[in-house]
């Protein structure tokens, strides 16, 4: 391939992608190259990004001191770095932006960065929404006070939100049903303190291995609890179930004397809605979910069943 043919193929490639790549100068502070799609996303002219002034005359207020100060620092430094922040759109609105930047440097002196912008637009919403939901929740006080996980009514709420987004955007949504199991022999045999801490450990547990900021862990009430999973496909989910209830094997119980011995296990319902299995309402979707628990328990507990 001729080094003509070469270059052609490789704008065309940048340019027929959704992120918006760029080049600047670093000695002039000049755009070199900025993509085409920048018009689309944006609505200025690509011949109207001339500098680096262009990019931060067209930041948020609130974003540009802090993004502008760390962009320079660490392309000074040589440090190859992200940033996020609001791009101003020629019709006077605001699109969340995530720029990744690559430093060029010769000599141990930056010559030029380059970087490809990416609209994050839609995945900054939801995070704004759920921080907003957390807030209120947290105000709400709703927390289970013995597990410090949410209650039953912050669970209502929450899977009520994300059913309606899961519809809005068509992705999937998953869900667990988790119980321990003999539960009640457990309590019989150690008593309910000690009851208490085996809820407490499992509600631990389940934090620390659902950990994303979208997953969603709630005690639905006795020793029972529910994690919700956003953008969670039925495989992973299943994946994520078997994974927390081999888990639950090794788990520590404080308070448990040397002479004690307790095989703690957990009946799992996993449930999707979307990507082929639709519910009308959340009340349908939980319901399947819950009755996918009790067959688990049905069939000999410390299982995972899920509709196949």
């Amino acid at each position: 391939m001729s080094e003509l043919k070469e270059w052609e193929f490789y704008k065309t490639l940048l340019e027929t992608t959704n992120a918006i790549p760029w080049q600047i100068n670093w000695d002039t502070k000049e755009f070199s190259y900025i993509g085409p799609q920048i018009e689309s996303l944006l609505g200025w002219p690509q011949d109207s990004w001339k500098s680096a002034q262009d990019w931060i005359d067209r930041m948020h207020p609130d974003d540009r001191d802090k993004t502008v100060g760390m962009c320079i620092q660490l392309s000074d430094d040589g440090t190859d770095h992200e940033a996020d922040y609001r791009a101003l759109t020629q019709d006077g609105g605001y699109v969340w932006i995530r720029d990744v930047v690559h430093v060029i440097r010769e000599n141990d002196k930056t010559i030029a960065i380059i970087g490809f912008m990416f609209d994050i637009s839609e995945r900054k919403s939801m995070e704004l929404e759920l921080e907003e939901l957390n807030k209120k929740n947290q105000a709400l006080l709703l927390q289970d006070p013995l597990t410090q996980v949410a209650n039953r009514k912050a669970l209502n709420e929450r899977i009520e939100f994300e059913f309606k987004r899961a519809e809005r955007n068509k992705r999937p949504l998953s869900i667990l049903f988790i119980d321990i199991d003999h539960f009640k022999k457990y309590n019989d045999d150690f008593g309910h303190l000690q009851g208490d801490q085996c809820l407490i450990a499992v509600a631990q547990l389940l934090k620390n291995q659902f950990s994303r900021a979208y997953d969603f862990v709630a005690r639905f009430g006795g020793e029972e609890f529910v994690v919700i999973l956003p953008e969670t496909t039925l495989e992973d989910a299943v994946l994520s179930a078997e994974r927390f209830r081999k888990a639950v094997a090794h788990l520590a119980i404080p308070s448990l004397t040397a002479s004690q011995h307790a095989n703690i296990t957990v009946s799992i319902g996993v449930n999707t809605h979307g990507s082929g299995q639709n519910y009308l309402n959340v009340s349908s979707f939980l319901q399947s979910a819950d009755q996918l628990l009790y067959q688990a328990k049905a069939e000999g507990r410390n299982q995972v069943r899920f509709l196949s």
